[in-house]
């Protein structure tokens, strides 16, 4: 199967290159920096991306390819494309001059085509790409060409032979024809077929259970939501319905029903050990007294895992001991936690990345590498049902991270009921399948208002509702102003302690999708 290969330099966007690949019906496999030669020359390799990263090719320590890599790229038999710092570093390789610029680039920018060429065949002369660099390119190698100049004169794009760098991301959606530049390279440049499919992971990852655990049992927390759902089935295609165990934690933070809910769905799919567990007080009393967000995540984190543990425990005496733990972890989570990369900075703990009390177990993770887009074709394809595809993520540690401040019962019942009426109104208006995620939240302040002539003092809710296409990057969907009037007068009406209700207009980044 023929397949590029992207050498991982620490990029929160490596992921989404390869993807970018997948989407263009060529398989992609994200490899370190510094793998081995065997490693990266196994298979049908057209080509090889170098991704960016966060160091400069000129410190010391920067990353770069083994020895034996660099020189089989250096003699220009197989194709390369070198991004942002694989731009720089490829330059540097090829005996150019990497520097501190006196400014950086970031966010849109404009480039302007020099050369007809391959990388850019058929695109405009002009382009807005998304650039996000502090150093340059001020010198190119010997005999390089360049192929594109951004709008302060500056080396954009670069070809030796079939070398190919580019100083701005083609794989985010702000670089205008980003996606067939990356074209471009696979079919002009690389000659690639295209024929993989997304149907092809799936295989691939129940060949992969298969072999990685091929005895033991596997113990499980699920939540009905699609990435667990989805990880849960993937485990049963390849393992079989006897060895996988589901737990379902109700926590007290899920919203109304949600686990006696999850609990049928499993029971609908076919599993035959399910557990729920009932833990709210526990939950609730952990949390007595804490504010800061990330403590929270932590809090939940441990105490999830030693519930899962203690339950684990309680199984293992009937059902024999489990070897392995599986989990619905998707690349996002992975990249806001700081667990992919040489350098992701970690911007929020996910409960299923950060701590396990069960680290005697092995993790099977299916859905590791992907997207939640693809994670939902995924489920499609292997008969998830379409409520669970379509249904709107839900953070692990549930409403407690949209109470801002402590979480109180009270709080979580007001939070449970304005949800309720957020999901009724948009289902009703039909446009809850067209956002990425729409929920309420739970504001630590009081507000002065007035109702039937008499002055109130109550809670206000904030409501945030965006469009994304991966939760990499999100924005806040512009929602009609009759459907905001009607859930404010909902709200309002039937929420007796609620008495404002806000609109979130803020994209991502700056903000993250969830609050807290």
């Amino acid at each position: 199967m023929e397949k590029i290969i992207i050498l991982d330099f620490g990029s929160q966007y490596t992921h989404l290159i390869a993807r970018r690949i997948r989407e263009l019906k060529v398989y992609s496999e994200i490899l370190p920096f510094n793998v081995s030669i065997n490693k990266i020359k196994s298979g049908d390799v057209k080509g090889i991306i170098l991704s960016g990263g966060p160091d400069s090719v000129y410190q010391p320590n920067a990353p770069k390819p083994s020895k034996k890599v660099e020189e089989w790229i250096l003699a220009g038999k197989i194709p390369v494309l070198g991004i942002c710092y694989g731009f720089q570093l490829l330059a540097h390789m090829l005996g150019g001059n990497v520097e501190k610029g006196i400014r950086g680039e970031y966010g849109r920018a404009e480039i302007e085509v020099l050369e007809e060429n391959d990388l850019f065949k058929g695109l405009p002369q002009k382009q807005v790409v998304w650039m996000s660099h502090g150093d340059i390119v001020a010198e190119l190698p010997p005999k390089a060409l360049a192929l594109a100049k951004s709008k302060d004169g500056l080396v954009a794009a670069f070809k030796l032979g079939k070398l190919y760098g580019v100083q701005f991301h083609p794989e985010v959606k702000h670089t205008v024809c980003g996606r067939e530049i990356l074209r471009n390279f696979l079919f002009e440049v690389c000659k690639c077929e295209g024929l993989w499919d997304i149907g092809d992971i799936v295989n691939r990852v129940v060949e992969d259970i298969r072999k990685e655990a091929s005895s033991g049992n596997v113990l499980m927390a699920v939540s009905g939501g699609v990435d667990s759902t989805t990880s849960a089935c993937l485990i049963k295609m390849a393992l079989g319905v006897d060895r996988i165990y589901l737990v379902v934690i109700d926590t007290g933070f899920l919203r109304e029903n949600e686990a006696e809910k999850a609990v049928r769905l499993y029971e609908k799919l076919g599993f035959k050990h399910i557990f729920l567990v009932d833990v709210k007080e526990k939950f609730i009393s952990r949390l007595k007294g804490v504010v800061d967000p990330e403590e929270k995540r932590r809090l939940i984190s441990q105490l999830y895992f030693e519930v899962l543990d203690e339950k684990a425990d309680e199984l293992a005496k009937e059902y024999g001991e489990f070897k392995y733990l599986g989990q619905g972890t998707i690349y996002p989570d992975r990249v806001e936690s700081g667990a992919t990369g040489r350098a992701t900075a970690r911007i929020k703990s996910h409960h299923n990345v950060v701590y396990t009390h069960l680290s005697k177990l092995v993790k099977l993770e299916p859905l590791k590498d992907l997207y939640k887009d693809e994670v939902r074709k995924i489920a499609e394809l292997i008969g998830v049902p379409k409520e669970v595809i379509f249904k709107h993520p839900f953070p692990g540690p549930g409403l407690a991270i949209r109470i801002i401040g402590e979480v109180t019962e009270e709080k979580l019942k007001i939070l449970r009921k304005v949800d309720k009426i957020v999901e009724e109104e948009l289902r009703k208006s039909g446009i809850y399948k067209m956002l990425w995620q729409a929920f309420p939240v739970l504001l630590p302040i009081k507000t002065v208002g007035v109702m039937g002539d008499e002055r109130t003092y109550r809670y206000a809710i904030a409501l945030r509702a965006v469009i994304s296409e991966d939760a990499m990057t999100a924005e806040f969907a512009k929602l009609p102003w009759n459907l905001l009037e009607r859930l404010s007068s909902r709200i309002v009406n039937e929420i007796k302690n609620v008495n404002r209700v806000l609109y979130d207009i803020t994209n991502k980044p700056p903000a993250t999708i969830e609050y807290e």
